[in-house]
């Protein structure tokens, strides 16, 4: 625990988002002497079958955490900053057919510039929020628990905003984090983790997004042109599926090996290691680096993520030319999907990363 005189007089503002990790986040912040303001982001507007708005119970839940802790709380309105700069944009990758990740998007445009925007407003010296990931000496480094780190979502994260930002629990193996509660009797103590894309949550993801977009039902192919079935729409699809499909028949499962967006095909082959599914390698875009070091000494070897749960590869990256990446893996990877992210690592600290744009 770190002494309190060393941070009395500084004041940090915490993301609250009704949930344990947050609430558990304050705490600390709290015994570690910080003056704590609690903050709870309205990002959507929503009701459910009862017609209770679900953030409405969020931020009931941040006011008795707030109210235990005796700290100060307030809510704040990001729904029109929400669907400009996050939904909008995923809506509209979505329609391409492509199924993109909302949550880095979030966290760049949201949670890390409108909300540390409004911290600042407040007085705050810090921002804090309840992720599983460190920061130390201006590096982004992963989180303790290796089953919560968040740092693939973070990548985006520059070391000027990092000089401003606090991970009370990056330190913490999730079942301590809830012994913690326990152990301070924090109303949220047994609450569920939410799940799900922050925006939909545990809702029928298709019906969902039936209310925004029309969808273009099409053909399921194999990589030979054979018509196996009907799908959807493609951007329902990601590389690598087998669930929901809907297609019978002897033999192995099918699984999605790629797109043919232009032809509004889902592309599926029989077998978990059909050699379809593999890559050796991609181009990525909108490449962010969290030093401002900037790109790395080409060809550059380190390992990375294409997605979130996935245990660290190895890649090289060869070369970097108008915002763009090209990188290729020594052992050929599973599920590479456009408009997912890749995100690089040296050991325990996250580099950076891109948007996948295609694989070969």
């Amino acid at each position: 625990m770190v002494p309190m005189s060393n941070h009395l007089n500084k004041t940090v503002v915490i993301g609250m988002s009704g949930g344990v990790d947050s609430s558990v986040a304050a705490l600390l912040l709290k015994q570690q002497g910080y003056n704590v303001i609690g903050l709870f982001m309205k990002n959507w507007e929503e009701k459910d079958e009862n017609g209770v708005c679900q953030s409405s119970k969020e931020y009931n839940d941040v006011i008795r955490v707030c109210e235990h802790l005796d700290i100060p709380y307030y809510s704040v309105n990001f729904v029109q900053e929400y669907w400009d700069s996050v939904f909008s944009q995923f809506l509209e990758e979505f329609k391409q057919g492509y199924t993109p990740n909302p949550d880095v998007l979030c966290n760049r445009e949201i949670k890390f510039k409108v909300l540390l925007d409004k911290a600042i407003e407040l007085g705050a010296d810090f921002l804090a929020t309840g992720h599983y990931c460190q920061n130390k000496n201006g590096r982004l480094i992963k989180g303790v628990d290796g089953n919560k780190d968040q740092t693939y979502f973070l990548y985006t994260i520059k070391e000027s905003i990092l000089e401003k930002v606090l991970f009370p629990i990056g330190d913490l193996q999730k079942p301590r984090v809830r012994e913690i509660a326990r152990e301070h009797n924090i109303p949220t103590a047994e609450k569920k983790d939410s799940t799900g894309i922050c925006f939909i949550g545990e809702r029928n993801f298709k019906k969902f997004l039936s209310e925004y977009i029309q969808y273009q039902p099409g053909d399921f192919e194999d990589t030979k042109g054979n018509k196996i079935g009907k799908h959807d729409g493609v951007a329902f699809y990601t590389i690598g599926q087998r669930r929901g499909l809907g297609i019978g028949g002897p033999g192995d499962a099918w699984y999605v090996v790629g797109k043919d967006i232009e032809r509004n095909v889902v592309l599926v082959e029989q077998g978990a290691d059909h050699p379809a599914i593999f890559s050796n390698g991609l181009t990525a875009m909108e490449l962010t680096w969290v030093t401002p070091d900037g790109e790395p000494e080409l060809p550059y070897t380190c390992m990375s993520k294409v997605r979130y749960r996935q245990k660290d590869q190895p890649c090289v990256i060869r070369s970097i030319e108008g915002g763009r990446a090209v990188v290729e893996f020594p052992e050929p990877q599973r599920a590479v999907t456009p408009r997912q992210s890749i995100v690089f690592y040296d050991g325990e600290v996250c580099l950076g990363g891109g948007i996948i744009e295609k694989s070969f």
